[in-house]
């Protein structure tokens, strides 16, 4: 179906065309994916009329709702009569359907946080028909212990909510996931065949939700324009399911893709029949092409377009004739969720983990502490793309200002900062205006493992609200690490997580395999080393994935000089980026995945640390090179810290008191202090204390150390270098004082 020339221009029924933005199922069900509230704030700064919705979550509620269970129980017994199946889940599901219906709707409650009286009921083991997933439980008891009941109870209706994701994928949609759906469709989809044949489908259970939850948005918003972001593979099949069901019942509706997929997979596109779908498929940040793309409405050709696939004459042309091309990072504005249900979101407890449950249980605003990275030198890394190459900070005055208006509009103080690395200074920046302010919150996000990273900087950041910090180690090899450019070693990993771990910070690292030319004898070591850092309690959670080249990597762009050849696909006309390859220096990576996903969960429960690293695989492996004692043997060589003249003084602890005689109490964020000095060291000190608290100051006005020394008392028994490096010194920095 040939859709609207460009010259068709959609008749506007209002002074201003109304664009609506979607998130297509599923991304997150703890918290809306922030795509289209950072396009909703901006945008809503320049035209009134735009919505947003998160048909991920509404079409989740639908089907996990007492109504929603009885359609799925037709659906199956249906498709039994016609197939009868030798399942023997299917069977148990079908037997316990009653009391499935009974107790969905209490599940979705208690897990969304407006009924918590159910944790005692669900903890009993008597309410819950009990799947599959809960046999796993016998290896989880051990946590129950140490669990509170509310944490038990989200554990336990989370196993229960996976069995019935697991009962939907094996009867009525094999292409159902709570988080990736019909992912494997878009995956490395040259062709656009696979995706084309699955929508000409007739539309299943999930889809005809799907349609009916939209069908809602868009007589709620009648908009003009619709805006559907597609954040991973995992999302395109909804969006497109979403999108024809637009085409064929508004058929006047313009339709614009965007999104983390496309802006990576589909640089290079030209399928028209995607524009059977969809009229506009835009490129990198959304700000600017919707905004040329509602500016565009009623004008010849559409206006000037940025950034932006369209089909004319039945063949894909790329448009990017608008003067200006990027918003500025700090001209973004707040994200805003209005719009979106946010007290129907669920949190869930799908691992015991502590670090690990973060990204499924509470709801977090969603910030960037800058726009790309800073780093931008990774081998494996799509560091040409704008969303990395483009570094763009933003001032600490500016974020605490978008932190203070998310807390008033949603009422949540919990922010995951979604950087791709978060710069370092502004991290320090940002912590200082948020104590100057008194800003009580807690947060999260992604850093490098920089040495600058020091233990006073982590209690810096964790008086401002960090709890928990994720980052790339990738190959826990310093050969492959150099190769790769990621600028760190694994003994900078290793004094980094333990400066955070010591500043009561939780640790997640992302991990790699298959790197080029690493060896069978390099994966087993990492693998060693990383069991180390868990050994050590560094190391609290962790994620190990498969290297794959992309053709706008380093690696990508010019494999031979990392020793292999791309072997393909052929670039096709609808996706492009994975890549195929053969290293003839390299191990072959299929047969480690298993083994590693294994040891990391056992270390991350906590056990295995006993057993041999090569124990967890079911082919001989060498013993590793590794020594047993490397990690600790790294936290013992920390460099010594030097009282740098020109560092500043942050004092977090609070008044300190004089009394008589000689001694001065310090009362410390984690315990309280007490010194004996000299009375007019002890006057000086008060004073350096009092200007260095963050509250009422701005980071350019702190004293330097070398300010203090300038006030040091001169009558003093001891010299300034001699006080700084006494026990009465010492005390001072335990009970607070940083030096930055």
């Amino acid at each position: 179906m040939e859709t609207p020339t460009v010259t068709d221009a959609f008749p506007l029924r209002s002074a201003m065309p109304r664009l609506l933005l979607l998130t297509p199922p599923f991304t997150q069900l703890n918290t809306p994916y922030p795509a289209t509230a950072y396009l909703t704030g901006y945008l809503q700064s320049k035209i009134e009329t735009v919505f947003q919705a998160d048909l991920g979550i509404e079409t989740f509620l639908t089907l996990f709702s007492r109504p929603g269970l009885v359609r799925l129980f037709e659906a199956i017994n249906l498709s039994h009569r016609r197939n009868p199946t030798a399942d023997t889940r299917v069977e148990q599901a079908l037997l316990l359907r009653e009391r499935y219906l009974d107790t969905i709707d209490p599940v979705i409650r208690f897990l969304q946080g407006s009924d918590p009286s159910w944790a005692t009921q669900i903890c009993r083991r008597r309410f819950l028909p009990e799947g599959p997933r809960f046999l796993k439980l016998d290896d989880d008891h051990w946590a129950f212990g140490s669990l509170g009941l509310t944490d038990r109870a989200k554990h336990l209706a989370s196993l229960y909510l996976d069995d019935l994701a697991d009962l939907i994928q094996a009867t009525v949609d094999p292409r159902f996931g709570l988080s990736r759906y019909a992912e494997r469709l878009a995956t490395s989809a040259t062709s656009f065949d696979p995706l084309d044949k699955a929508l000409c489908e007739p539309p299943g259970l999930i889809d005809r939700m799907l349609e009916e939850v939209l069908d809602r948005q868009m007589q709620r918003v009648k908009p003009h324009l619709v805006g559907i972001t597609v954040p991973f593979p995992g999302n395109l099949y909804g969006a497109l399911r979403s999108a024809a069901l637009i085409r064929r019942r508004y058929p006047g509706v313009k339709i614009a893709l965007g999104g983390g997929y496309v802006n990576t997979e589909l640089r290079e596109l030209s399928e028209p029949r995607l524009f059977d779908f969809v009229d506009y498929v835009t490129l990198d940040a959304g700000e600017r092409p919707l905004l040329s793309l509602l500016e565009s409405f009623g004008a010849p050709e559409m206006g000037r377009l940025c950034r932006t696939f369209l089909r004319r004459d039945g063949k894909v042309q790329y448009i990017n004739t608008a003067s200006e091309q990027e918003i500025p990072f700090a001209e973004c504005g707040t994200p805003t969720y209005r719009g979106l249900p946010l007290r129907s979101y669920l949190s869930l407890v799908e691992m015991l983990n502590p670090m690990h449950r973060l990204w499924s249980d509470g709801r977090w605003n969603k910030l960037t502490v800058a726009h790309g990275c800073y780093w931008r030198k990774c081998a494996f890394c799509d560091i040409g793309l704008d969303y990395i190459r483009r570094y763009e900070p933003a001032s600490a005055t500016l974020l605490a200002d978008r932190i203070d208006a998310l807390i008033e509009e949603t009422g949540e103080s919990g922010f995951h900062f979604v950087d791709e690395a978060a710069p370092p200074s502004r991290l320090a920046d940002l912590a200082l205006e948020l104590l100057d302010r008194g800003r009580a919150i807690s947060w999260w996000g992604n850093i490098r493992f920089e040495e600058v990273f020091t233990p006073d900087f982590c209690r810096l950041l964790s008086a401002s609200g960090c709890i928990a910090v994720t980052g790339g180690m990738e190959v826990a090899s310093d050969r492959l690490l150099a190769l790769m450019e990621k600028g760190i070693t694994v003994a900078q990993v290793a004094r980094v997580a333990h400066a955070f771990t010591e500043a009561g910070i939780m640790v997640h690292a992302y991990l790699m395999y298959g790197f080029p030319t690493e060896t069978a004898g390099e994966t087993i070591e990492s693998l060693e080393r990383v069991r180390q850092l868990f050994e050590a309690g560094i190391l609290h959670s962790a994620f190990w994935h498969r290297f794959t080249a992309t053709r706008h990597s380093p690696v990508g762009l010019n494999p031979g000089a990392y020793g292999i050849t791309i072997t393909g696909p052929a670039p096709g006309r609808f996706a492009n980026n994975d890549l195929t390859h053969i290293d003839p220096s390299g191990s072959d990576p299929e047969r480690f995945g298993p083994g590693l996903a294994k040891a990391i969960y056992n270390y991350m429960h906590g056990v295995g640390f006993d057993a041999d690293v090569r124990s967890f695989f079911d082919f001989p492996l060498s013993k590793p090179k590794v020594s047993r004692n490397l990690i600790t043997t790294a936290l013992a060589a920390v460099p010594s810290f030097r009282d740098d003249l020109e560092r500043r003084l942050v004092w977090l602890g609070g008044v300190p008191s004089l009394s008589k005689g000689s001694s001065m109490l310090l009362p410390g964020r984690e315990e309280d202090r007490k010194i004996r000095i000299e009375p007019s060291i002890a006057v000086w000190l008060q004073s350096v204390l009092d200007e260095s608290r963050p509250r009422g100051r701005k980071a350019a006005a702190y004293l330097t150390l070398a300010d203090a020394a300038k006030r040091y008392p001169a009558k003093s028994k001891k010299s300034f270098r001699a006080f700084i490096k006494s026990r009465e010194w010492k005390a001072v920095r335990e009970a607070g004082l940083l030096l930055l």
